[in-house]
């Protein structure tokens, strides 16, 4: 029997690359969250660059000099490829692997490269092969060369991988296959949605930052059991989880993808059918890792991203998490929500009281009810324990006495001549 040889993929060592403008002051941190994000993707940093210039170079991202001395380093340092920190174009692609001579990446590739590994549904992956499609189409020529070169890692995983090599018909062409599936599973959503509708159950749309701690909140509240792990982007395809409010009230709780300063334009269209979760829901629940120092950039980014999907005149609540390990003295506040809380989904510290906020909103929204039902009528406060907030039900001799906030849209089959009012 012949001996299996086992192979392992070579480890990619990269060097990230950074241009900082007068206008951008954040260019460290956002290094620093591209290391995380080379880290997600398999490869390990072995040095980080930046070039203070005025303004990005348009053929080659870096000016001449630093194009040197980042060749001098690939050598040292036995690199075997450069991320830089924001989208390159084609020309820039092209010209920086002509004069380094090694592979060359940016920061969505490395993004498309982690949704690629993390997909896991029919339509998560349809959605990362049409943005990786719809990239690679307009960087063919560049990419075609730089890809050869290792025959692998970052920027060559998923489902798009066996299309780098067709011409851009047969992409364009895959494209609007991909955009026909998307639109059935669009399709689909949208039937489950309106069902959702029918049956009166409120929703709540978790959205925040990649890693604030979105999955680990749903479980904590729902017992969902989907992976929570200190990543960026440790899920990706949405869970949406019933949860019963200390009231008896019901309300669907739904994780959507984490956002990421610089997310890519593609990535967004893409993924426009599974973020809408936010635009159609009552509620959205805006978790936020209160322990990182970039804390508000990040709340800066989810805002802009929520604005970007059409996301507007929502009941808006900010939760502040992983208090436990956030320092002292932090300011917490957010001018742009309507509610906030503070809590801890890894201990449960202050879940109650976002149990308490939830069940408030939801019973604003409803309208109040007093009404006394016959016996015969006993199946109407069964349809306002599901969908409403019974507060009283007193038998009497002539009937059940109810007092409860009920739906407005249930409110004129529930009333009937009921002692009912707004509050």
């Amino acid at each position: 029997m012949a001996e299996l040889i086992e192979l392992k993929e070579i480890e990619e060592r990269v060097i990230l690359v950074a241009v900082s403008t007068e206008d951008e002051n954040d260019t460290k941190a956002s290094l620093d969250e591209l290391e995380e994000l080379v880290k997600t993707a398999g490869a390990v940093t072995v040095d980080k660059i930046i070039q203070n210039r005025e303004s990005i170079h348009p053929g080659t991202y870096l000016g001449k000099g630093k194009i040197e001395e980042i060749k001098d380093r690939i050598w040292e340092l036995d690199a075997t490829g450069i991320v830089c920190d924001d989208e390159l174009s084609p020309a820039q692609l092209r010209n920086l692997e002509v004069a380094l001579d090694t592979k060359i990446m940016d920061r969505t590739m490395v993004i498309l490269d982690i949704f690629a590994s993390r997909a896991t549904t029919r339509e998560g992956k349809i959605q990362v092969e049409l943005a990786q499609l719809k990239y690679r189409s307009a960087r063919l020529v560049g990419l075609r060369s730089s890809l050869s070169r290792l025959g692998g890692g970052i920027g060559t995983r998923g489902p798009g991988e066996k299309k780098l090599e067709m011409d851009r018909r047969l992409i364009h062409d895959r494209i609007g296959m991909l955009k026909a599936d998307l639109e059935d599973v669009k399709r689909h959503r949208e039937v489950v949605r309106q069902q959702r509708d029918k049956n009166h159950v409120p929703t709540a749309a978790i959205v925040g930052y990649t890693n604030a701690g979105k999955s680990t909140l749903l479980n904590r509240l729902t017992d969902a059991g989907i992976l929570a792990e200190d990543k960026l982007f440790a899920t990706l395809d949405p869970t949406t989880r019933n949860l019963s409010l200390p009231g008896g009230q019901q309300i669907l709780l739904t994780d959507t993808v984490g956002f990421i300063r610089k997310l890519p334009h593609h990535l967004i269209e893409a993924f426009k059918s599974t973020l809408e979760e936010a635009k159609y829901s009552d509620i959205i629940l805006h978790v936020v890792d209160c322990s990182n120092p970039q804390m508000d950039m990040q709340m800066y980014v989810v805002y802009e991203t929520l604005r970007e999907l059409g996301v507007c005149d929502k009941v808006m609540v900010t939760v502040f998490n992983k208090i436990d390990t956030a320092e002292g003295g932090v300011i917490l506040r957010d001018v742009s929500s309507d509610h906030q809380v503070r809590i801890s989904a890894k201990t449960g510290e202050g879940l109650d009281e976002l149990l308490n906020l939830l069940e408030t909103i939801l019973r604003n929204q409803k309208i109040y009810l007093e009404k006394v039902y016959s016996y015969k009528e006993a199946g109407k406060i069964q349809l306002i324990r599901k969908y409403g907030q019974l507060l009283k039900e007193e038998y009497q001799e002539d009937g059940i006495l109810v007092n409860a906030y009920v739906p407005s849209e249930l409110f004129a089959s529930l009333a009937d001549n009921a002692d009912a009012f707004n509050e």
